[in-house]
């Protein structure tokens, strides 16, 4: 899981135009690092293209840090493939 969450954080982190050591776990993406709904969007993208998966839209909202990322990815991941992700 360590490796999913350091990939989502580089690509928030290029997407934001931050250090990704900038961004913390917990750190919520629109009152603490200033993200926009485009932002948000983009990332949505990156992320369903880099691991070939569907975010509903209507997930967006659980979208809101490092962890709860990595752990609604995670769960789509594992949901689709039936397999773990390290």
């Amino acid at each position: 899981m360590d490796d999913l969450k350091e990939t989502l954080r580089g690509m928030v982190a290029h997407i934001i135009e931050m250090d990704p050591k900038d961004i913390g776990d917990d750190a919520l993406f629109i009152k603490d690092l200033g993200m926009d709904s485009m932002m948000a969007l983009e990332i949505l993208a990156s992320i369903e293209k880099k691991y070939r998966i569907e975010i509903p839209e209507a997930m967006l909202p659980k979208f809101t840090s490092i962890n709860e990322t990595v752990k609604q990815v995670s769960g789509i991941i594992n949901q689709n493939s039936g397999e773990t992700i390290s």
